[in-house]
């Protein structure tokens, strides 16, 4: 008998006035127990004369059990398990499953026990094997090493009808082609084959074949093809392989170099050096594609390098001339610069994208607008710091963060890049960025107020500037603007045309000047009341904002404070690669599309416009496409582009001095509604409601207020969006009672009619996905729900399983929050057991770390669900038996020996007397299922009383077909000539999957275990005594589907294919009623299976 173990509680020698560590925490005497059966965990025998009462254990070599005790200054207090001290380690989880195997097959000997011998009180007859010191439930390596080995031939003999596999020997046959079944690695010829003074090391030749030899893979034509004059001196290789194509004879522990170009970039730099060298000699020339290529296919391109120009000239108008906040009077004259700044960034980007930085090869770059609003905050920042009297201070400072900005920006994307962390941006919360485009919406409807009324400063929500907007002089600055950009947008959804941009403001351009001349006002009035901007200073040329550079004159602290500001400008700009680049992608067709290489490109296009002193720049969704659309899906066509830009760079800046700012405006505007309109119109009903809520948020937060703090604020509210959306989804995926959730051993039938009443006692709860402080509230609940006074009085359970397979991780307050839910239950005194975790992983050590597994908590811990149920199960069974010894009346003079039953002392608990629901039910259930066995007329007692003189296999025959068959023994008397008892020692293999099933068992004694292998995943059954084994198969006459093996030293009864053969010729009927019962029971386990 082997000792009990975690699995089983520990039960310690208790004197009659020691208490058990949970009574003692809730103050319960050792006497005032639930009932017989409700705490199984401690109960005693009182001794005739009065003295200890001890447990004791079984008499074969079974070790004392171990005592423990728990003080209550180590018992969790009622704060956070995270304050408190310990004097010692945390105890280590350990699985409960040790002894659990034990306890299944102790209870299978059991219902297999002679009723008489019960009456007349003989001893409980020994098994015919010993059961093993351990079972391991999920290693099969664990075996009895004290058990002594049976010879080879004994083996034999004690196994008759056993057929020992021998593999065939090999041959081959002329004519045929036969693939090799042995393939001998490098290091096993050559260790095969060394010397012969080191044969303590050498390797068998019976390893390898005689007739082993490496077939020849063809790389030729095929042979039946004959040579001709005709047939080429060097073949190519055949794409057709030879039949062992695959198997052949290949070092396995061979370890091959695979060489790969050190670096890439000099070796496209070779291969660009060779070509050029290639097209710059004059051999190389020919007229035709001289023509073609170098006059006919450029001119071709220009119709799409003239709509790309138009759109940087027009972006340049509208975005370049307000980097800097033109409503001060010391960033006033800076438009100029910053229509310069905007197309070096531009030309940057563009040639290097054209050049092979970007997979697109029509790809337009351009400067990336959303970083404006943050460069506005820097040049505020520095301008507050610095002070206005220092003007080369201010414009020093502010010129260089921009370009420092963009160097970091730069440097991000790189590195993003080149370490493959583009898809880490597809983790962001979406809607956030949603929120953060309608704030640059915002931004620039409320630049563009500022740019077309003329107002000084940035645009302040107060009564005096609203009062400014709409004075006579000022209301139709900024409102024709709006009116033309709002009638653009009308006629975009009516007109799709490549060139509707460029035409409606060039024809806005026109009608102003033609209402100029026709009215004949001149062109300084205009400027005066601020219908067009004020021309530059003629001695400015396009390279005027590097001179704003000084070093010497750069306000060091101001730029320092700027930082924030530049990491936040870095995270937002970050944030549109990974989303524009797939879009385009999608758009385009380009199915070799990898992020990671469009953010380096991004990188170095962004880092290299910093140093040259610009600005951020990235590939633009809406001009590529256009671009790409009218033509220009060429890479030379984006290097043509580019010196288009240059030349209109080199024109300088003063044509600023003849725009209408009716026309800037209107472009301002249109694309700050455009912006609002993609973040609060088109997610309107397909946000779910917090998350809309928090675009609404930010929106408002950036325009309003700032920038950085409007980022801020939207992570802050998409975390508490994320809570409170995902706490509105239970984390438990099921539940299940124990009559349906059932172990998978296949258990006797008065064990199965038992438990398919008591089983409503066991109660399943499933948790999926990552468990933390908001889904553990409705898992919480629901336990609180099972245990309320009128839940628990209709359906009082004793044992609740939390089957953790599906959950990935907890936080520490779903930790502390089974420590809790551990002692709630104890006051029903339910027992909580965790299923589905690994001790080790990191569920287990969260569980760990909050003291769960302790002693004093008395917590089960299991691998699989399985597993868990089976525990159950035997402690509801242990219920029956003790049932079962009230009934007889032997509790005293002939307590079982195989099963640690612990009998009620009947002057505290009478047989009548039962103190719980939970108790009064499962004296109910064992009554009336022990009776119904006493009335079956082909129960062990009728049995044994029939056939006592008669040996194995008709009582096991009798007790395995149990209520299957209303046949005698009389009838099944002659099937017993046709089984052969056999013995299997632990971890022997009965049969394999797919092998012919030609052998059908009864077992006797022992335990088998059946392990599945599906494509769902696997999964193992235990088949205890007096349980038939392979039946499906064998009379199906299928390939078998599960691979058996003993858990101990087992006894059989087997049917082989023959005798079954001549037992249908000579007994039909019986042979016909057999495969019926048979295939009943078959019904029975799929049905436990499946449930």
């Amino acid at each position: 008998m082997v000792p009990s173990s975690a699995g089983i509680r520990r039960r310690a020698s208790l004197s009659s006035s020691q208490t058990h560590p949970r009574e003692a925490q809730e103050g319960l005497r050792h006497s005032e127990i639930d009932e017989g059966s409700e705490n199984i965990a401690a109960s005693t025998n009182n001794l005739a004369d009065g003295s200890q009462s001890s447990i004791h254990w079984e008499e074969r070599g079974s070790p004392p059990p171990m005592s423990y005790s728990t003080s209550h200054n180590e018992r969790t207090p009622l704060r956070s398990f995270y304050h408190r001290s310990f004097r010692g380690s945390l105890d280590a989880g350990q699985y409960s499953s040790r002894g659990v195997r034990e306890k299944t097959a102790e209870l299978a000997s059991l219902a297999l026990v002679n009723e008489e011998q019960g009456h007349t009180g003989s001893a409980i007859p020994e098994p015919h094997m010993s059961i093993p010191n351990t079972f391991s439930m999920f290693v099969d390596g664990q075996r009895d090493t004290k058990r002594p080995s049976l010879p080879a031939q004994s083996q034999a003999q004690s196994q008759p009808g056993r057929v020992e596999e021998l593999s065939e020997p090999h041959s081959r046959t002329k004519g045929t082609h036969s693939s090799p079944q042995y393939t001998a690695s490098a290091l096993t010829t050559m260790i095969r084959d060394s010397s012969p003074n080191r044969n303590d090391h050498a390797v068998s030749d019976e390893l390898i074949p005689e007739d082993f030899s490496h077939p020849v893979l063809t790389l030729s034509r095929d042979s039946t093809v004959p040579d001709t004059e005709r047939t080429a001196l060097i073949l190519n290789p055949s794409r057709t392989k030879s039949r062992d194509y695959g198997t052949t004879s290949v070092d396995v522990e061979g370890q091959i170099t695979r060489y790969k170009p050190w670096n890439k970039f000099r070796a496209k730099c070779t291969t660009g050096g060779a070509w050029c060298l290639h097209r710059l000699n004059p051999k190389t020339w020919d007229r035709r594609v001289i023509w073609r290529d170098g006059i006919v296919y450029p001119i071709s391109l220009l119709p799409a390098v003239f709509l790309g120009l138009l759109l940087n000239i027009l972006d340049a108008l509208s975005y370049g001339m307000i980097l800097f906040p033109l409503g001060e009077p010391i960033f006033a004259h800076l438009a100029p610069d910053g229509i310069s700044m905007f197309y070096v960034s531009t030309i940057v980007a563009q040639l290097v994208y054209s050049c092979g930085g970007s997979i697109f090869r029509g790809g337009v770059g351009s400067e990336m607008i959303e970083v404006v609003p943050f460069f506005h905050k820097m040049a505020f920042m520095i301008l507050n710091r610095v002070g206005k009297q220092n003007e080369k201070a201010v414009l020093a400072t502010t010129i260089l963060a921009y370009a420092v900005s963009s160097v970091l920006t730069g440097s991000v994307f790189f590195l993003m890049g080149a370490f493959k962390l583009g898809s880490l941006i597809g983790f962001f919360p979406r809607h956030i960025l949603i929120g953060c485009i309608g704030g640059v919406g915002w931004f620039l409807v409320a630049t563009g107020v500022v740019v077309s009324a003329r107002l000084s400063g940035s645009l302040e929500y107060n009564l005096d500037t609203l009062v400014r907007l709409f004075q006579l002089d000022t209301i139709f600055l900024w409102t024709l603007p709006l009116l033309a950009a709002i009638g653009l947008l009308v006629i975009k959804r009516f007109v799709k045309s490549n060139f509707l941009l460029g035409g409606y403001f060039i024809s806005i351009g026109v009608i102003f000047y033609i209402f100029k001349f026709a009215l004949n006002i001149p062109l300084a009035s205009l400027r005066s009341r601020g219908w067009v901007f004020e021309a530059p200073s003629s001695s400015e040329p396009w390279y005027h904002f590097y001179m704003l550079y000084d070093f010497s004159a750069v306000h060091w602290p101001a730029l320092v404070e700027t930082i924030p500001a530049m990491f936040a400008l870095t995270f937002f700009g970050v944030l549109h690669v990974p989303i524009n680049v797939p879009a385009l992608g999608i758009s385009t067709g380009e199915d070799n599309l990898s992020v990671d290489r469009e953010l380096a490109a991004h990188g170095i296009s962004n880092a290299l416009s910093g140093f040259f002193g610009s600005i951020q720049n990235y590939l633009v969704y809406t001009n590529s496409l256009l671009f790409i659309g009218s033509g220009g899906n060429s890479r030379l066509a984006g290097v043509m582009l580019a010196f288009a830009t240059f030349g209109i760079m080199l024109v300088g800046p003063g044509i600023i001095g003849y725009i209408p700012i009716v026309v800037v405006g209107a472009l301002i505007y249109m694309l700050g509604i455009e912006l609002l309109e993609e973040a609060l119109v088109d997610t309107y009903g397909k946000l779910h409601t917090l998350e809309y809520l928090t675009v609404v948020i930010i929106v408002v937060t950036m325009g309003a207020w700032d920038f950085v703090i409007g980022i801020v604020i939207g992570i802050i509210l998409a975390c508490v969006n994320f809570v409170a959306q995902t706490s509105q989804k239970s984390a438990i995926t099921a539940t299940y009672s124990g009559q349906v959730a059932i172990s998978t051993v296949r258990r006797h039938p008065l064990h199965v009619r038992f438990l398919r009443d008591a089983g409503k006692q066991i109660f399943v709860i499933k948790l999926a996905g990552f468990l933390f402080f908001g889904t553990i509230v409705s898992v919480e609940k629901r336990v609180r729900g099972l245990i309320e006074e009128k839940t628990f009085k209709d359906q009082p359970i004793r044992f609740l399983i939390l089957d953790l397979t599906r959950v990935n991780g907890l936080d520490f307050s779903a930790a502390e929050a089974f420590t809790r839910l551990n002692r709630i239950l104890w006051k029903r005194r339910v027992h909580m057991i965790i299923s589905g975790i690994d001790v080790d992983g990191e569920v287990g050590e969260n569980l760990q770390n909050v003291g769960l597994f302790g002693k004093e908590n008395e917590v089960e811990i299991f691998e699989t669900l399985n597993s868990a149920l089976e525990y159950c199960e035997n402690e509801l069974l242990k219920i029956l038996y003790q049932r079962k010894d009230a009934m007889i009346g032997n509790n005293d003079h002939n307590p079982p020996r195989f099963l640690e039953v612990f009998q009620p002392q009947t002057h505290i608990l009478p047989d009548t007397l039962f103190n719980s629901p939970r108790g009064h039910y499962l004296h109910q259930v064992a009554t009336t299922t022990l009776r119904e066995e006493e009335a079956n007329p082909l129960s062990n007692k009728t049995v044994s009383q029939k056939w006592s003189s008669f040996q194995q296999p008709l009582p096991l025959l009798l007790q395995t077909f149990q209520g299957l068959t209303q046949e005698n023994e009389d009838f099944w008397f002659p099937a017993c000539s046709y089984f052969a008892r056999e013995e299997f020692p632990s971890n022997s293999v009965l049969y394999r999957e797919g092998e012919e099933a030609t052998n059908f068992y009864l077992l006797e004694s022992g335990m088998l275990r059946a392990e599945y292998q599906t494509p769902q995943g696997s999964y193992f059954e235990l088949i205890v005594a007096g349980r038939p084994c392979g039946e499906l198969p064998f009379f199906g006459e299928t390939p078998r589907t599960a691979t058996v093996r003993a858990e101990g030293d087992s006894v059989v009864w087997r049917l082989g294919i023959e005798q079954w053969k001549e037992l249908r010729m000579n007994e039909p009927v019986l042979a016909q009623e057999l495969m019926k019962i048979c295939f009943k029971l078959t019904s029975e386990r799929v049905e436990n299976i499946t449930a």
